[in-house]
């Protein structure tokens, strides 16, 4: 006889979270609500046990690799956990896998703290988005726009994710960010 598994308590929230993920890629530049605030939340709704993971900050590196996951470099993680106000997240992000011509889809997802409303205005433009929308983010290096230009070659490149406190925005690689 087989049993089902049984849903934990931490199920409705990382669904939510998972939710919350997918429509903020499928719209980008535009925020949406989560359960919980923080990265640990996208993280654990992103995260299983096949995945390989990079985190700079200690404390969301041990709950990753509780998870499962396995703690792996940055030019080898599926997901990269990064405070991309620093130079040395900066370096990290340029390890970045951005995939290949012939699987596209082994780029990495990016996610990172940021304070929304504040920083310097970007143009958003590409598929999901009519037109084009504005996104001001602060807690960011001055060089992130301009790195993951060189990052995004579509269909190469990376999905970025930005978390403050229980909301969160997202960009495909798709979206051609402009500055100023």
């Amino acid at each position: 006889m087989q049993t089902a598994p049984m849903p934990d308590a931490d199920e409705p929230r990382d669904n939510a979270t998972f939710a919350a993920v997918l429509n903020a890629l499928a719209r980008p530049g535009t925020v949406h609500e989560m359960p919980e605030p923080g990265l640990l939340p996208v993280a654990l709704a992103l995260v299983d046990r096949e995945c390989r993971v990079f985190a700079d900050e200690a404390a969301l590196s041990g709950a990753l690799a509780r998870s499962g996951a396995s703690v792996v470099p940055p030019d080898l993680a599926d997901h990269l956990f990064l405070s991309l106000g620093t130079e040395s997240a900066m370096a990290q992000l340029l390890r970045a896998p951005v995939g290949s011509q012939l699987y596209p889809d082994q780029g990495a997802t990016v996610v990172a703290p940021a304070r929304f409303g504040d920083g310097p205005a970007v143009r958003l433009a590409g598929p999901g988005i009519r037109d084009t929308a504005t996104l001001s983010l602060g807690e960011l290096h001055a060089d992130v726009w301009r790195v993951r230009a060189g990052l995004c070659r579509y269909p190469l490149g990376i999905e970025m994710i930005f978390v403050d406190g229980t909301r969160l925005v997202a960009l495909p690689r798709s979206t051609t960010v402009t500055e100023g």
